[in-house]
């Protein structure tokens, strides 16, 4: 009972106080629903990043990757703080200047209508068909674990897993329906550093029993069992081979934090230049400590658990909450594990609805449609999609190296390809729309072909490093082919205040020379 108590406070305040702070915000307005009004500070937005960011995908999904491959998959998290260099130095800037309410609106402005939609539509289906469905299914297999849902219930796991999954999907999608980004943000803020603090103890506590009340005994203990975990240097053969640093990952890692729209939609709704600044770079700091959380736990369970579960690898993180916390404890995290659920449901759904609304509805269908009733349409479209990705939900099932895996594989169809004409668009200038819309094309085919159809024997992420070659190939033949008139030019719409943060340079130098000496500290490179 206590458990229950202590979950349901939790997410009562949350929710209290995400309604508090709503009370005066315009919701009828584009700007006020999609875009939190242009409010958003550097501390809300690092909040809202991290928890859109760090869901059950990655509680559930990296700490069972890295209970059976260790600290290898490091690289996914700590080359972020690289990528949020990028964003708030070079990126973001630029779409302040512009105005931007959604990416695909710089398309269009770069290349032409055609292309912004395309876009818009590839984009709408990596939300519903790969992100959503596998960030449901986590969370309820987490819930399940730590609540014994169908023991409560009194029903299989399977049925059990359908009604948390429901559950999850229909309180979440509330947040983005009837709140906007301004609604997700503020319950993301305080979810989100709920999570690093709620995070940070699971490991602790774990080491702290281990070493008999001293943590740094306990990590000793745990090192000298399995140190050929703690190496974040992965072999050719491995689930993440340190090659892939410098392919795929790298182009990977710059889409997903210069032009992710369910990411960077945080930072378009900042107050100003120096605040969204601000808010990424602090985003880069909070991701070198979010190994900790989503990394070493999982460590921590091979320690106690040894390969029991390497067969079921996703269930050790849930595992390990029971067997380190107490209920008291274990209650209020799983409502900060609830929240970080919802916080990505109901962040995706909040974009995909603005890109429908904004990038495929307003364009195509009513041009003169009032911000009211585009609003409407955001919301209806929130509730469609959410009610199709919890139908799929529960189809995800195991997959063989992990979800969090199976999430990356899935997301290469749609972030390669998009990556590659964003990146065209800005640096190179005689790139044109026909080139543009065949690349995209190109590297979609090429890549399900190779990783879906063909099976290569090569790692997904190297693929990804070929793709976007291949596809800056395509674009640079048939510019050439068939050029474009068109002269690109960004324009200072004076949206927002565009004086930047004194500190930029100083932060970012610091994330890069951290990067670096993780690398440095846990590397062996003996066997590379």
């Amino acid at each position: 009972m206590q458990l229950f108590l202590t979950f349901a406070a939790y997410t009562l305040f949350v929710a209290a106080y995400s309604w508090y702070k709503l009370k005066k915000e315009k919701l009828t307005s584009k700007e006020g629903y999609f875009l939190g009004g242009r409010s958003l500070t550097g501390i809300v937005i690092a909040g809202s990043m991290l928890l859109t960011n760090i869901s059950t995908e990655h509680l559930i999904g990296m700490n069972g990757s890295s209970y059976k491959n260790g600290f290898i998959i490091i690289a996914w998290e700590v080359t972020s703080a690289l990528a949020l260099i990028l964003t708030a130095v070079y990126f973001v800037p630029k779409y302040l200047k512009m105005g931007l309410t959604t990416i695909p609106q710089f398309l269009e402005t770069r290349f032409d209508g055609f292309t912004r939609s395309l876009v818009a539509f590839f984009l709408m289906i990596s939300f519903v068909i790969t992100l959503l469905p596998i960030v449901l299914y986590t969370g309820a297999i987490n819930l399940e674990s730590i609540f014994n849902v169908s023991d409560l219930l009194q029903v299989s796991q399977s049925q059990a897993m359908i009604y948390t999954i429901w559950a999850i999907g229909l309180i979440g999608s509330l947040y983005a329906i009837f709140g906007g980004l301004k609604a997700v943000a503020v319950s993301d803020t305080l979810n989100g550093y709920g999570l690093l603090a709620g995070g940070l103890a699971i490991p602790f506590i774990a080491l702290a029993n281990i070493g008999e009340g001293n943590a740094i005994d306990g990590l000793s203990k745990v090192y000298q069992s399995a140190p050929e975990k703690f190496n974040v240097i992965g072999d050719k053969d491995s689930v993440m081979p340190f090659e892939v640093l410098f392919t795929g990952l790298i182009i990977n890692q710059i889409y997903f934090w210069c032009m992710n729209q369910m990411i960077i939609q945080r930072a378009l709704g900042a107050k100003n230049l120096q605040e969204a600044q601000k808010g990424l770079l602090y985003t880069g700091l909070l991701k070198l400590l979010v190994p900790l959380i989503i990394i070493l736990p999982g460590v921590i369970g091979f320690y106690y658990y040894g390969d029991v579960f390497y067969d079921n690898q996703d269930m050790i993180y849930p595992e390990l909450i029971k067997r380190v916390l107490p209920n008291s404890f274990i209650g209020i995290f799983a409502a900060i594990v609830m929240g970080a659920v919802l916080s990505t449901f109901n962040s995706v759904l909040n974009s995909a609805a603005t890109i429908f609304s904004i990038d495929i509805f307003k364009r195509h269908i009513n041009p003169n449609i009032n911000d009211a009733n585009l609003v409407k349409t955001g919301k209806i479209t929130s509730a469609f999609l959410a009610i199709f990705a919890i139908s799929v939900a529960p189809m995800v099932g195991n997959a063989p190296d992990g979800l969090y895996q199976l999430l990356q594989q899935l997301n290469g169809i749609f972030f390669i390809p998009v990556a590659s004409i964003i990146l065209a668009g800005f640096f190179l200038p005689k790139i044109s729309a026909l080139a543009a819309k065949v690349a995209l094309l190109t590297g979609l085919v090429f890549y399900i072909t190779c990783t879906f159809i063909l099976n290569v024997n090569l790692h997904f992420v190297h693929v990804w490093g070929i793709e976007f070659i291949l596809n800056m190939i395509v674009m640079i033949l048939i510019s050439y082919i068939s050029p474009d008139d068109k002269e690109f030019k960004i324009k200072d719409l004076q949206i927002v205040e565009m004086n930047g943060w004194k500190h930029t340079n100083v932060f970012s130098s610091f994330l890069l020379v951290m990067t670096l000496l993780i690398y440095i500290l846990l590397g062996n490179f003996n066997n590379f």
